[in-house]
């Protein structure tokens, strides 16, 4: 172990101070394996069901007609997912894009759509017209409700009662991960009690939920507790680090055919779509994503107790129950936050030498810095960190193909950040 540390730079003070927090972090690296264990018997499941064979690894190109490796993989989406059908498509740029194809599936011309988890994600908000463009929903006459969390991140499920009961609403959108917010991810028990309640008001609401980062992470997913239908990248954890682009939507049949729809156009909906020699990654990528998603989880535990042992605040605690792959610090300083990302990216195995600074970055409101010398680029399931530069200065980090890469990687950053290297 020390041998490890020496070749790879790391401070004799960070080497000591990791593997004590290392040592007592056993017992919640063992849940991690349990939960992995679970999920990939449930995706070996879903391969087994799908019939997989070397055929489904084809190449489409052009319209895409009969591609049995892309029907596959919805099938086994649904059936990894508990629903009627999926959408599984490299056309999606982003998780944004997934997202952004259900709100205006969903959503007509005077229907109200409301958020119960407070503002979502920064580049949902020129989506939805919080932030002003011209293509946004707003701009067709949807209407738009958020509801913020209670002082202790809960749902305000008395306000979202009172609010469906006083008003019609059309979709409702709960964001399962943290985004660029010092709040907790939302654990399936609690999407749960949430749905429950608002069922016993309006049965027929379309309950969406976000899902970026949060595959994987339990042995349940919002589809599994009354989501009618849920979003992702396929560049985060379901994707397992082999996907090169694309994303997801899962749900109920009748509301996958109106995504298909938008996503191509009316009349095309899921029949056209070329997959391009992308199918054998999409497939082995939801083979290992239980696997790398623990991964993930065992570096961003292990952040937390460093961080914390050095006496930052971190969100979530080391020892809380976690409901996605994010790891928020809270530095309260520029600099530091700064020399923390520079320090991940010099720990990556790609562009090792690049050195990432604040920049406009498209979608966001706020200068953003990000770490992520990734094979797949922009990936957060391959470790990288990012933070809009604002008060209180906090970097979130996610991700990590393998635990030994991310934990040399995270103490690396920290030497960096303390001047130790």
């Amino acid at each position: 172990m020390k041998q490890a540390y020496e070749l790879f730079g790391i401070s004799e003070k960070i080497a000591n101070i990791s593997d004590s927090v290392e040592d007592n972090l056993k017992e919640k690296f063992n849940e991690y394996d349990d939960v992995a264990l679970y999920n990939q018997a449930k995706v070996l499941n879903a391969f087994k069901e799908a019939n997989i064979s070397q055929m489904h690894f084809g190449k489409t190109t052009g319209y895409g007609y009969g591609d049995v490796g892309r029907e596959a993989i919805e099938k086994i989406y649904s059936h990894v997912f508990n629903t009627e059908d999926s959408l599984v498509r490299v056309q999606f740029v982003n998780g944004t894009h997934a997202i952004a194809t259900t709100l205006r599936a969903m959503l007509m011309p005077g229907d109200t759509m409301l958020a119960i988890t407070g503002r979502p994600y920064d580049t949902l908000c020129e989506v939805i017209g919080i932030n002003d463009n011209p293509k946004s929903l707003k701009s067709y006459g949807i209407k738009y409700h958020e509801i913020d969390l209670l002082e202790n991140d809960d749902i305000d499920i008395k306000s979202v009662v009172e609010y469906l009961k006083e008003n019609k609403v059309k979709m409702i959108h709960i964001q399962r991960s943290r985004g660029y917010a010092l709040r907790k991810a939302f654990r399936i028990s609690e999407l749960k009690a949430a749905i429950d309640e608002i069922r016993k008001v309006d049965k027929s609401v379309i309950i969406m939920v976000d899902n970026c980062y949060g595959e994987f992470v339990e042995t349940k997913e919002p589809t599994d507790v009354g989501a009618d239908i849920i979003c992702g990248s396929l560049i985060k954890n379901i994707g397992g680090g082999l996907c090169e682009t694309g994303g997801y939507i899962t749900g109920r049949k009748d509301l996958i055919e109106l995504c298909a729809q938008i996503l191509t156009c009316p009349g095309i909906g899921k029949e056209c779509g070329a997959t391009m020699g992308q199918n054998r990654n999409i497939l082995q990528g939801i083979f290992m994503a239980p696997e790398v998603t623990k991964n993930a989880l065992k570096a961003a535990t292990f952040a937390a107790g460093l961080f914390k042992y050095l006496g930052y605040d971190i969100f979530p605690d080391t020892w809380a129950d976690r409901a996605d792959i994010v790891q928020s610090i809270k530095f309260g300083d520029k600099d530091k936050l700064i020399k923390f990302i520079q320090g991940i990216q010099a720990a990556s195995p790609v562009d090792s030498k690049a050195v990432p600074y604040p920049w406009d970055m498209p979608g966001y409101d706020s200068q953003v810095i990000m770490a992520a010398g990734t094979f797949i680029e922009g990936a957060s399931i391959e470790l990288s960190a990012d933070s809009p530069i604002r008060e209180p200065y906090v970097a979130y980090m996610q991700g990590g193909l393998t635990y030994e890469s991310a934990k040399l990687a995270i103490c690396s950053a920290v030497d960096n950040m303390l001047g130790d290297k």
